[in-house]
C-alpha cells in the first residue's frame, strides 16, 4: 500500500527553521517563524493566561468528553469579541459558533460546510495568501482562484484591482478575506476599502469567508475586527475562522472558532447543527484546555483587562519595531524604498527581495526569513534592527 506513496517537496518555511537550528553562528537571527517575541527574544505565557489555567486546574474535577461542539463559554466569549457585544446578528440568533481545533481547523471546517451546502463555485484567495489556505480548502473538494491584493511595487493594496476583479464574480462566489493584520505581506485593507467591499459584496449577493487570527496586534480590538463586523451587518451569509495563537500566545494549544451567520434563526439552528456533525466525522471534538483558559480570561472582569493590557504592550512593541525598522532601512539605503514598512500592521512584512538575495543573507549574514522575503517584525530584539537593515542594503540596493 505505502509503496504507492509519491514523495513530497519539503515544506520551505520548515527549512528556513531547520537551517536556523542547524547554524552555529551565536549571532544568527530568526525572522521567519510567524510568533510574537518579546525584547529577549521569547514567546512569553501571558500572564493572564497563566492565571487562568491555575484556576481551572485546581478546580477541574474531570477529563470527561466536551462534545463536538467544545466549550460552550469560550464559543460565546469569541462571538463576542470579534464581533462585539451589540452586533445585531448576535441579537438576531443568526450566528453560530464552534470551537475548532485552531484557526486552521476552524477554516477547513467552514470549507467542509460549504461543500456540504452544494457549493460548486471556486473561493477567491488574495495574491498573495497563506501557504495553508489553498490545501485547506482544495482538501475540502474546493476549487480555488486568485485576486488582485498586493501591490508588490508600492507595499500597498491594489484596491481598483480587487474591487473590478470581485465585479465580475457570480452570485453566491465565496470570497476568502484576511482581517487586519493577517495577510502575509503586512498590507491592511483600510476602512474604506471595506466599506468599499461591503457595498460591492452585498450588490454582487456573495460570500465572504473572513480569517481573523491577529485581532488587537494591529491598532486595537474593535478596529481590528472592523471589516468582519462590518461584513456581518451588511451580508446575509457571512463565514469567519478565528485563531487565538496570536493574541492569546496559545500557539500550541490550538484554539479556534468558527462563526458561521446566515440570513435566519432558524437557518443558524440548522447550520449548527451540521458543523457538530462535521466535526464529529473529521475530528470528534476539539481539544479542551486551550478553549477553557480563554474562556475563564474572557469571563472575569480582571483576568480580561490584564490580558488587554498585555495585549496592548504587544502591540505597541510590534508598532514600534515596524517604525525603527523602516527609518534603519532609510538610513541603509539611503531612499524611501522600504518606508511602506511602518504603515503596515501586524507582525510580517514583505520585503520585495528575490530569492538569491534571501540566500545571501542567510549564508553570508546569518539572516533568515522566508523564501518569499517575508519576515516577522516581531522577531526583531531592538539592538538588531541597524545590523539587518545594513545586511539587507548590501544585498539588496537602493532604487
Amino acid at each position: 500500500m505505502f509503496q504507492n506513496l509519491k514523495p513530497v517537496a519539503p515544506d520551505p518555511l520548515l527549512g528556513v527553521t531547520e537551517a536556523f537550528r542547524a547554524d552555529p553562528s551565536t549571532s544568527k537571527i530568526d525572522l521567519g517563524v510567524g510568533v510574537y517575541r518579546d525584547a529577549a527574544g521569547q514567546t512569553p505565557v501571558m500572564k493572564a493566561v497563566r492565571e487562568a489555567e491555575q484556576r481551572l486546574i485546581a478546580r477541574q474535577t474531570t477529563k470527561a468528553y466536551v462534545g463536538p461542539a467544545g466549550n460552550r463559554p469560550f464559543a460565546e466569549a469569541m462571538t463576542r469579541l470579534t464581533l462585539g457585544d451589540a452586533h445585531p446578528v448576535i441579537a438576531g440568533k443568526r450566528v453560530a459558533a464552534l470551537q475548532a481545533p485552531g484557526g486552521s481547523g476552524a477554516l477547513r471546517l467552514g470549507a467542509e460546510l460549504l461543500k456540504l451546502s452544494g457549493y460548486t463555485g471556486s473561493v477567491q484567495v488574495s495574491d498573495p495568501s497563506w501557504a495553508n489556505h489553498v490545501p485547506l480548502l482544495t482538501g475540502a473538494g474546493l476549487a480555488t482562484a486568485p485576486y488582485p491584493y498586493y501591490d508588490r511595487a508600492t507595499g500597498g493594496i491594489r484596491s481598483a484591482d480587487m474591487l473590478a476583479a470581485l465585479e465580475r464574480l457570480e452570485p453566491g462566489t465565496v470570497v476568502l478575506f484576511h482581517a487586519s493584520c493577517h495577510n502575509p505581506t503586512g498590507a491592511d485593507l483600510t476602512q474604506a476599502d471595506w466599506q468599499a467591499i461591503a457595498t460591492l459584496m452585498a450588490e454582487q449577493r456573495l460570500v465572504a469567508l473572513v480569517d481573523i487570527a491577529y485581532q488587537g496586534l494591529g491598532n486595537g480590538l474593535a478596529e481590528d475586527a472592523f471589516g468582519a463586523r462590518l461584513l456581518a451587518e451588511r451580508l446575509p451569509e457571512v463565514l469567519v475562522a478565528v485563531s487565538c495563537s496570536k493574541n492569546f500566545g496559545m500557539y500550541r494549544e490550538r484554539v479556534g472558532a468558527l462563526l458561521t451567520i446566515t440570513e435566519t434563526a432558524e437557518r443558524t439552528a440548522i447550520a449548527m447543527a451540521h458543523m457538530q456533525g462535521l466535526a464529529r466525522r473529521m475530528y470528534s471534538m476539539p481539544p479542551d484546555h486551550g478553549g477553557a483558559v480563554v474562556a475563564e480570561v474572557c469571563g472575569d472582569a480582571a483576568l480580561r483587562a490584564a490580558w488587554d493590557a498585555e495585549l496592548t504592550a504587544m502591540r505597541s512593541r510590534v508598532n514600534g519595531l515596524r517604525r525603527d525598522f523602516a527609518a534603519a532601512m532609510r538610513r541603509a539605503t539611503g531612499s524611501g524604498r522600504f518606508d511602506f514598512i511602518a504603515g503596515q500592521s501586524g507582525m510580517f512584512s514583505m520585503l520585495g527581495l528575490p530569492p538569491e538575495a534571501v540566500m545571501t543573507l542567510r549564508t553570508e549574514h546569518h539572516i533568515y526569513m522566508a523564501p518569499d522575503s517575508r519576515v516577522n517584525i516581531a522577531g526583531f530584539a531592538g539592538p538588531e534592527v541597524e545590523r539587518v537593515a545594513a545586511a539587507i542594503a548590501s544585498v539588496a540596493g537602493a532604487r
